[in-house]
């Protein structure tokens, strides 16, 4: 299976007149020691799964947040999240480890993942994603993103700890 390219992302946005700004940097495999600012807060994407393995939830939050999975998990009524493991990453979203964006949810064509947001990146008002590669980040409105992704398949649940 072949991973997602850049072109894909742009064409997606073509198609549904998105407007975004576009910043190129040095590629991002993790979000801690950012030795770089943008201009908005960039965000984490972890595709996450139940303890079964079963349902995976792709969980977007800001980069200065830590990830409390048991809370989540209580959230979510699961006995246990972890973090999906790099096959999962390129089977369900076609990117690698370090390249996860929402975007990805075209692929997603069984609905396998629900898309949690953390209500922060709501009340920002524009939301920063990565189009399959990580040296280049887009920011986009929220209401662009949410419509976005819908005609993905997939409406996000807001979540909060």
């Amino acid at each position: 299976m072949a991973l997602a390219n850049e072109t894909e992302a742009y064409q997606i946005l073509q198609e549904l007149d998105i407007d975004y700004q576009r910043y190129d940097h040095q590629a991002i495999t993790s979000g801690k020691n950012l030795d770089f600012s943008l201009p908005n807060p960039p965000v984490k994407n972890l595709l996450l799964q139940n303890k079964q393995g079963k349902q995976f939830y792709l969980y977007l939050l800001p980069n200065e947040k830590r990830a409390d999975l048991s809370a989540l998990a209580q959230v979510l009524e699961e006995k246990r999240l972890t973090f999906a493991k790099a096959q999962q990453l390129e089977e369900l979203l076609h990117v690698s480890a370090g390249t996860v964006t929402p975007l990805g949810l075209r692929f997603d064509k069984k609905n396998r993942i629900k898309l949690l947001v953390d209500e922060n990146l709501k009340e920002l008002g524009v939301i920063s994603l990565h189009p399959f590669v990580n040296s280049t980040t887009l920011s986009i409105s929220y209401q662009d993103f949410e419509r976005l992704m819908l005609r993905l398949g997939h409406d996000s649940k807001l979540v909060s700890d």
